[in-house]
């Protein structure tokens, strides 16, 4: 059990790291095994490869572990180059202390002797959310790891600040993506029922939860999809029936042969706003057409979040129906795809070429 929580708790922070998290950023830097640097989670830099990363908590820590910082973001440096930055900073560290509660506009005026709206504008140009935002998604973290520590609901809800068990639940699938209670218990309670099929691209799975669709993936090997699913939802009921919602799975196999354009299928995703944002943003790409990153960045409003929009592709749990194949890099070129780039290919020019025997029709 200790094994699960430690890795769990890695994979938060992994999250974190892939996108950039400010939150966090001096309370956690990562190092690479395989070139010795250690960086700050808003580090530019490339991501490396998840099995090179470990954690520390401090840059010290880092050091001692034999990492040297990286030249880029400089982790080692504690310096805070402008006055309007340092502010900022300490707004996030008052927020931060306040564990029960979230304070409001006017108290954090008062600490740092800024008019509201110059607080909320420069706060979000320096952090990305506002504060409110800032402050709830550090409650909701709170809340997360109170949970998966296993303590009462009641007392986690009132400890993190929510006013009421009430307030909490209508915020819960899209916080938690499930229940306070489900959380608790790590999908323990999630039903799951997944079927596979042979098709043009090798294997395709799909899983289904009561609610929809949660899962679709592509490979080589039935049995390492069926590895996947059970590691992803490692203590949800999971059950192979490869007849139960078989017109939905028909649908995704239409989709793949060209005899379907657009999927409209009842979904059961988990993640976060952001990646829930890109993902919305990606089915909006017409059939036969393709976006770069770059786009979907400006197309959701955060045109600097260029590399963050191409994790969340990178991270969409259900493919073909959240389109993620139809990004390219801002050269042209096929980038990244979580099922292998000679699929995005495959799919690329028979999607283009049926769009125009459809337009020449």
């Amino acid at each position: 059990m200790q094994l699960q929580q430690t890795q769990l708790l890695e994979e938060t922070l992994w999250e974190a790291v892939l996108n950039r998290d400010p939150t966090i950023d001096g309370k956690l830097f990562y190092g690479v095994r395989s070139t010795g640097v250690y960086c700050r989670p808003i580090c530019p830099s490339r991501r490396p490869n998840r099995h090179q990363v470990c954690f520390f908590e401090s840059a010290q820590e880092a050091e001692i572990a034999g990492f040297r910082p990286c030249k880029r973001c400089q982790p080692q440096s504690e310096t805070v180059p402008n006055p309007g930055k340092a502010k900022i900073l300490a707004v996030c560290r008052y927020i931060e202390a306040q564990g029960d509660r979230i304070p409001t506009l006017a108290e954090l005026c008062s600490k740092v002797g800024m008019s509201p709206s110059y607080l909320q504008r420069i706060f979000k140009q320096i952090i990305g959310v506002s504060p409110f935002q800032y402050a709830d998604a550090l409650r909701s973290q709170r809340l997360k790891q109170r949970l998966q520590s296993g303590e009462e609901i009641a007392h986690a809800v009132y400890d993190t600040g929510y006013g009421s068990s009430s307030q909490l639940y209508e915020k819960a699938p899209k916080q938690l993506g499930m229940t306070p209670k489900t959380y608790q218990q790590a999908g323990k309670t999630i039903s799951i029922v997944y079927a596979i099929a042979l098709c043009p691209l090798g294997y395709l799975l799909v899983a289904t939860t009561e609610k929809g669709i949660c899962a679709v993936k592509l490979g080589d090997e039935a049995d390492k999809l069926e590895q996947i699913l059970n590691q992803e939802f490692y203590q949800a009921q999971i059950m192979r029936d490869d007849h139960t919602h078989k017109e939905w799975i028909q649908a995704i196999l239409d989709l793949i042969a060209g005899d379907e354009r657009h999927l409209d299928l009842p979904l059961d995703v988990r993640g976060t706003a952001f990646k829930k944002q890109v993902w919305q943003a990606l089915q909006k790409i017409p059939y036969g057409e393709t976006r770069t990153y770059a786009d979907i960045a400006r197309n959701i409003a955060k045109p600097q979040a260029v590399r963050a929009v191409g994790n969340a592709c990178g991270a969409n749990p259900i493919a073909l129906i959240v389109p993620c194949h139809r990004v390219l890099r801002s050269d042209g070129s096929l980038g990244g795809y979580h099922w292998g780039i000679e699929r995005k290919q495959k799919l690329l020019v028979q999607e283009s070429k049926l769009s125009k025997d459809d337009s020449n029709t």
